[in-house]
């Protein structure tokens, strides 16, 4: 008998799931570790899925 998954939403296809990264700049902190800049995919606005299209046109996006 097949087990059931409860719906999973897709994957973030510009992130692959990775949806916040840092960024490592050149500029050092006193304490001499370097400073890191965090950037949130634009895509998915750093939640790492996507909403299925279905649901958009239902809500008239």
């Amino acid at each position: 008998m097949p087990q059931r998954h409860p719906n999973q939403r897709p994957v973030c296809r510009d992130c692959d799931g990775f949806p916040v990264v840092a960024i490592t700049t050149d500029t050092r902190l006193p304490d001499g570790t370097r400073a890191t800049l965090l950037v949130a995919c634009p895509g998915c606005n750093g939640t790492g899925h996507t909403t299925p299209a279905g649901v958009l046109a239902r809500t008239g996006r």
